[in-house]
């Protein structure tokens, strides 16, 4: 599912759609559930999408094509107008119904729906297998969470057999939230070793028989956690799917930024190193980084970067970055850009501030959207000010500074209140 709009991670979103957006240096965030599904031997993949598109569109075309005897495929689906509908998607069970004449399925088919947006490694050859011997109509992924971090989250509460008896989606009151704590006796089977409450969070990951699908689908009901999901109760076996890995929802820029810097840890919770679950991206083929007298610490350094005598800790450093002599980053997720310039010292015009980072510039807990050109003797620290700032095409948003696409900073600019 691609198709949202992405308003929690604005101005990121704001040329691109969601599952767009840049990760750990060069990859995109639908590359994680489309790397999930090939790793599973999944290979007929359909990407729904809406709005802000064509940057989507076009990593997938260039990352993802198949030789003509495998039979798989990642094809692009975009909302468009028919005889029976010209509206957009009304929400993720909608999309899904708006497409059904593209898949060419049978009744014994399996439909996995995915979330474009999330950070997990999971083999869903379990999943699947478990959800065919358990004979159940809708599986739905599940992982634990703190009944302080469950708002926002569909909730649900099980049996002994990991059937689904109730299922809320992102319930507000704490007394409601308390009611779905996982029971004692049943702890031990998701978290095991848990101290304290837990409750049973839907991942958005939902695994239907085709039949089962298209009957629910003949309903109004325009999404899977808020509406569809929930009328299913009591008519068919639902079943909840355990997952005790690393998961997280990036769909806010706290999230996002968060996602990234974790990435510096020695060992970061999720593994981009992980030879037997390769994360696939597209193959840009660019010269290795260069580093000329920098000092780095923590820091993840993607291809085609050039630094030059400044100093880095812990920071992600996307494709073709250029930082210059003096420059220094604390806790920054910087993009990178789509291009080298024909004269990296001056820019493709005299009068333009090169792409990069100039001479003596400090930024601090800041992400640096692609493309960006940032003056020398530059301040950027968010510390001391407003949580939500606008101002000079600049944003802090969740207490993290943001410089948008193609964002030019002047010499000498420095945030104030």
């Amino acid at each position: 599912m691609g198709g949202g709009r992405g308003t929690r991670l604005w101005p990121l979103t704001q040329e691109r759609c969601k599952p767009a957006v840049p990760l750990a240096g060069k990859y995109r965030l639908v590359d994680i559930p489309i790397s999930n599904c090939l790793n599973s031997g999944l290979n007929e993949i359909f990407v729904l999408t809406q709005f802000n598109t064509a940057s989507l569109h076009r990593h997938i075309q260039y990352s993802y094509q198949f030789d003509p005897f495998s039979g798989g495929f990642v094809d692009i689906l975009s909302a468009e107008q028919t005889e029976s509908g010209e509206a957009w998607y009304q929400g993720t069970a909608d999309a899904v119904r708006q497409n059904l004449m593209h898949f060419g399925d049978s009744e014994d088919d399996l439909f996995l729906i995915l979330a474009g947006d999330q950070l997990y490694r999971m083999d869903f050859r379990e999943m699947i297998q478990r959800h065919v011997e358990s004979g159940a109509a809708v599986t739905v992924a599940a992982t634990t969470v703190p009944p302080e971090k469950a708002f926002g989250l569909g909730l649900m509460r099980v049996d002994e057999g990991l059937r689904i008896e109730e299922f809320v989606e992102k319930p507000t009151d704490p007394e409601v939230i308390a009611g779905l704590t996982v029971a004692p006796h049943l702890r031990d089977q998701f978290a095991p070793g848990a101290d304290g409450d837990i409750c049973l969070a839907s991942m958005g990951l939902y695994l239907f028989n085709g039949r089962i699908l298209r009957e629910a689908l003949a309903s109004p009901h325009a999404d899977f956690g808020k509406e569809l999901i929930p009328s299913l109760l009591g008519k068919g076996l639902l079943q909840a799917h355990p997952f005790t890995g690393y998961w997280e929802d990036i769909g806010t820029i706290d999230a996002f930024f968060e996602a990234n810097l974790q990435l510096t840890d020695r060992v970061p919770p999720f593994n981009f190193f992980d030879e037997s679950n390769r994360v696939y991206s597209r193959a840009r083929y660019l010269p290795a980084a260069k580093v000329n007298g920098a000092t780095l610490e923590k820091t993840v350094l993607a291809d085609g970067c050039i630094l030059s005598e400044c100093r880095v800790r812990r920071s992600v450093i996307g494709v073709r970055s250029i930082l210059r002599e003096g420059c220094e980053f604390e806790e920054v997720v910087m993009m990178g850009s789509d291009f080298f310039e024909l004269n990296p010292e001056q820019g493709d015009r005299d009068d333009r501030i090169p792409l990069g980072v100039g001479p003596r510039t400090r930024v601090r807990h800041a992400i640096i959207d692609k493309n960006a050109r940032i003056g020398a003797d530059v301040v950027l620290d968010p510390t001391g000010l407003p949580e939500e700032y606008s101002r000079d095409g600049l944003y802090i948003r969740d207490g993290v500074l943001l410089v948008p696409k193609n964002c030019t900073v002047p010499d000498g600019y420095q945030l104030t209140a």
